[in-house]
């Protein structure tokens, strides 16, 4: 039933993706993600859910370092006259196809050992440092292509 539930979320996050991909960026697109997702950190005010904190910061490093990584290197950010817009190399797909496997697998792996529960907060957390460090890196690529930049305003016609 997970993996149904993840094949699902998969064609949900394609769709969001390419839907995304056609409207200019701005800063509350890139925020507002990741402050979205921090929410979830409440589950763990359930014991259930609750992991050794060496678990928790294994995985937010490995989805940081690792798993973020591939993402940075097939998207990026360009300025488009007064937009900002995301450009997508033709892998970033690929990419997103190839982590949702290794999630899929690796789930399945770790359901086999922790609880389902335990086995939900430890992906979860490795989902928040993946998308963290990927939209941090949208933020200061965003900040980059728009700071100091003026927008050219018409000026009225003097008589």
């Amino acid at each position: 039933m997970s993996v149904i539930g993840s094949l699902v979320g998969l064609v949900a996050v394609l769709t969001w993706r390419v839907r995304e991909g056609r409207t200019a960026v701005s800063i509350k697109k890139i925020v507002i993600p990741p402050l979205g997702m921090a929410t979830g950190f409440s589950m763990f005010i359930v014991p259930a859910f609750r992991i050794p904190c060496a678990w928790g910061a294994i995985a937010f490093l490995i989805g940081a370092i690792g798993l973020a990584y591939p993402l940075l290197r097939t998207s990026r950010l360009v300025r488009q006259g007064d937009t900002v817009m995301m450009q997508r190399s033709s892998a970033f797909f690929t990419v997103i196809l190839v982590l949702a496997a290794i999630r899929i697998l690796a789930r399945g792996y770790f359901d086999t050992l922790l609880s389902v529960q335990q086995t939900a907060a430890l992906f979860f957390v490795l989902a928040f440092g993946m998308i963290l460090r990927w939209r941090s890196s949208m933020f200061f690529e965003y900040r980059r292509l728009t700071c100091g930049y003026a927008p050219k305003i018409r000026q009225p016609d003097r008589p």
